[in-house]
């Protein structure tokens, strides 16, 4: 089969985006999904996206990590796919779209977008680290010396030796200031690390507030493949009106043969 495909990044998290309105792609084909995103025999990608109609929304977002396998919710791809809902003329600026997670809300101004995450109700805070669900589940830990810390080694280790099969994702974080954390994160699904995980800072900059690392609601992530930043409101217990926010770029456009 022959369609076209479009390549987007934000901060180097990088994904394929198809224009599943025609409902043409066969979704149950894994095997496909996987070699798309295949850095050797596909086009390469942390995942794959497929717009689709809704019945009331915007549009509806289909996520698959880069194992060919639907996942949870993922962040940058959420900010991706409202760039491109925008490039393809189905919204001006704002959008109300469906994840597997629910409904989000998102602006998009020229390159940058702002998502609306889902609320937190629950932080798990133990001696060694923080483990909280944005969407997809997540365990923070504060290490030393990140730049040189063995991300795939630790990431892979902690996300099978204690979450098991259906695992987590893993973010090793270092503190710059009060309100600027670097962090890298280890992925399920893509089993490695990525240049940059959008669920991944959200779990972190909320976690860092949740244990007293920032007495700021708006914080700044540096992640190996760029910036975001991550604002929220805290209501009791529960953490709400929470915003990813950062660029997203259409990379290229093709054919897949």
């Amino acid at each position: 089969m022959e369609f076209t495909f479009y390549k987007y990044q934000g901060t180097g998290n990088d994904f394929v985006i198809i224009d599943n309105r025609e409902n043409f792609f066969p979704k149950e084909n894994t095997e496909l999904v996987a070699k798309i995103c295949d850095r050797r025999f596909g086009v390469g990608a942390d995942g794959l996206l497929l717009l689709e109609n809704h019945p009331s929304a915007d549009f509806r977002m289909v996520y698959y990590n880069s194992d060919g396998n639907l996942s949870s919710m993922c962040g940058n791809g959420g900010r991706c796919i409202s760039h491109f809902a925008k490039f393809l003329g189905i919204i001006s600026e704002k959008t109300t779209f469906e994840a597997v997670d629910g409904m989000h809300e998102a602006t998009v101004e020229k390159d940058w977008v702002s998502l609306k995450m889902n609320d937190v109700e629950r932080v798990n805070v133990s001696e060694s680290h923080t483990f909280l669900n944005t969407g997809s589940p997540h365990h923070v830990q504060m290490v030393t010396q990140l730049q040189d810390f063995d991300v795939f080694a630790n990431g892979r280790n902690i996300r099978n030796k204690i979450y098991g099969k259906e695992g987590a994702n893993v973010n090793f974080v270092e503190q710059q200031d009060d309100a600027t954390f670097s962090v890298r994160t280890y992925e399920r699904g893509v089993e490695d690390e990525t240049l940059s995980c959008g669920t991944g800072v959200t779990a972190v900059a909320i976690a860092m507030f949740e244990t007293g690392k920032t007495s700021e609601n708006k914080v700044t992530l540096k992640t190996p493949g760029g910036q975001l930043q991550v604002r929220f409101e805290k209501d009791d217990s529960a953490y709400k009106d929470v915003y990813l926010e950062g660029p997203a770029t259409l990379v290229f456009k093709g054919i897949w043969k």
